[in-house]
């Protein structure tokens, strides 16, 4: 029943029913006499105040009632049947009705408003500070202009290979004691990263710094902008891709390309300063070695078993070589395979992603010691980076080191090595062509199925096809020479050189109208192509007006008569390790 309800009942005019309370500065309901107060109309609230204590009690009224006295009071009262006449306004009283005022925030609600307002100045004061450490985070990051050689931007969309160079500059603090002072940074630890398309695997490719290559010629940009072409040389070390005559981390990603055929995407580059900045920053780094250390070169001072290192020791864990194996190169890149694997397992550690402090600091210490292309200079990118490397199980990213023998112009004293052409080709083939080197879950997809298909069904004859050749991206004269070996070798004789495309491709295609399906089927076969490289689309006119499909040699191409069947299973590989097993140098 309504307050209203309840006056009228007892003759007394609901105007007059409120009286202002001096205590509290509000106006109140008051009911007969005998009956309790109530509070004003609106969201209810208790008969006591903020402080528990009870409303002050006005002459005549009755000692409070229980709550449910005070509801068996209010249905006891008469209710106005609907419809009824209202009841004649009751005579004796002066004064209008007085509208009751609005009532007063209460001091609660005030609190509660000031305190939403400073929440709010709180939240912006995190995002700006957030903006301004993103600023100070890209500050940190220096970059290299290395022209067209890296990729614009970063795809998360595709498999990405990120060439990872740490040079033997000694530039920091405490660097200069360590071995040559005055080098200009060379290529000391390289690691060809490839991050699979489905992210469900990785593969850590070392290539030795003492690895015996040829070094392309390779476009620099200065800092005025103007580009320079440094001279190739044949025979040399790997690790003088860098440095050695003014060549920048560009130079490197295309003497890798020239040795595996992989093209790199982009490169991250650190110096002797990062090993020691990013152990301290996750608090050490455990490493395990099978026998007891110390090592005047590097001044590493390990006892046998699992330790922790950073700073200094971190360092020169990295870089000892006299202490593992054959006191060779080889034997100390497997110890820092160990390293690299003991680190991401620390970064990743809910120690780590769990302590704000520690991912302050491993952000500060990890920009600060990169160089990056142009492509992933911003902070942004390089955190989807790492967010998608974050999607790889450890146990699927695999180190290697690319397959070598002895240089035999070495003679008897073994001091560098060659690419083994036997071993080598299928591990560059797999992971060009996507392979993971440990066991996963592959995702079926109907897109795979769908490209399966394509390869099955009728083919014409050799005679029948007619195609046209376009380089997109194979060495020069690609073309030329696949339309001989087509029509000297293999009957394709309606064939033609249509010279380059538009745009390079990373993977050779071919794009064939429905009714051109069959031929497409028997030069998929010619060729090795697999279902992939079908592109069912459209014809084009050849130059006799008729129609033809298009071959667009990718980068992937090898060669004329060389089939692109790519590799279904990686190769066997020994010495491999995984990124979530420790392993003990040795």
């Amino acid at each position: 029943m309504d307050a209203q309800s309840r006056g009228r009942a007892d003759n007394i005019d609901p105007a007059d029913q409120w009286v202002l309370n001096p205590n509290t500065g509000e106006y109140e309901l008051r009911l007969n006499p005998s009956g309790a107060q109530s509070p004003v109309p609106g969201p209810r609230r208790s008969a006591r105040r903020d402080n528990g204590a009870a409303p002050p009690r006005q002459r005549g009224d009755a000692p409070p009632r229980e709550p449910r006295e005070r509801e068996a009071e209010v249905s006891q009262q008469p209710r106005r049947r609907r419809g009824a006449e209202p009841e004649p306004e009751p005579q004796g009283r002066r004064g209008a009705r007085r509208p009751p005022k609005k009532p007063k925030k209460s001091k609660a609600k005030k609190i509660l408003a000031w305190t939403g307002g400073s929440m709010a100045l709180v939240l912006v004061a995190v995002g700006s500070a957030g903006y301004l450490y993103l600023k100070h985070l890209e500050g940190n990051v220096a970059t290299t202009d290395v022209g067209s050689v890296a990729k614009k931007g970063f795809s998360k969309d595709d498999a990405f290979n990120i060439l990872i160079i740490g040079t033997d500059k000694r530039t920091g603090k405490g660097n200069a004691g360590y071995g040559d002072k005055n080098s200009v940074g060379h290529a000391d630890t390289n690691i060809l990263l490839h991050v699979a398309k489905d992210r469900t695997n990785a593969t850590a490719l070392s290539i030795p710094r003492d690895l015996i290559v040829d070094i392309p010629d390779c476009k620099t940009v200065e800092p005025d902008g103007k580009e320079d072409i440094i001279g190739g040389t044949d025979q040399h070390r790997f690790n003088e891709s860098l440095g050695q005559e003014g060549r920048n981390a560009g130079c490197t990603m295309q003497t890798v390309q020239a040795v595996t055929g992989i093209r790199p995407d982009h490169f991250m580059m650190v110096d002797f300063n990062a090993v020691k900045t990013l152990t301290s920053a996750v608090g050490g780094v455990e490493v395990c070695v099978a026998h007891a250390v110390n090592d005047p070169d590097s001044h590493l001072n390990l006892p046998a078993g699992k330790s922790t290192v950073k700073g200094e020791q971190a360092l020169a864990f990295v870089r000892t070589r006299h202490s593992f194996g054959n006191h060779g190169d080889l034997d100390r890149i497997k110890a820092q395979q160990q390293f690299m694997g003991s680190l991401m397992r620390k970064m990743s550690s809910s120690d780590t992603l769990s302590n704000p402090k520690k991912l302050f600091d491993l952000a500060d210490a990890a920009t600060k010691a990169l160089t990056v292309d142009q492509g992933i200079k911003s902070v942004s990118t390089l955190k989807d980076i790492a967010l998608e490397m974050k999607k790889v199980p450890p146990k699927n990213i695999t180190f290697l080191t690319v397959p070598v023998k002895d240089n035999p112009a070495d003679g008897v004293i073994h001091k560098t090595v060659i690419v083994d052409p036997v071993a080598a080709p299928p591990i560059f083939d797999a992971i060009n062509n996507d392979v993971s080197f440990t066991d996963v879950k592959k995702k079926k997809k109907a897109a795979k199925d769908a490209q399966a298909a394509r390869l099955k069904g009728s083919r014409s004859a050799a005679s029948d096809v007619r195609v046209r050749i376009l380089n997109g991206g194979a060495q020069a004269g690609s073309a030329q020479s696949t339309l001989q070996w087509m029509q000297t070798d293999k009957g394709i004789l309606k064939s033609e050189n249509a010279g380059n495309a538009p745009a390079e491709l990373s993977r050779t295609t071919l794009e064939y109208a429905p009714d051109q399906a069959s031929q497409a089927r028997e030069l998929a076969a010619l060729m090795g192509l697999s279902g992939s490289a079908l592109k069912p689309g459209k014809s084009v006119t050849n130059s006799q007006g008729l129609p033809a499909m298009t071959l667009t040699l990718g980068k992937d191409f090898k060669g004329a008569g060389v089939s692109m069947t790519a590799p279904s299973k990686a190769p066997e590989v020994a010495n491999k390790s995984t990124a979530d097993k420790a392993q003990c140098a040795s």
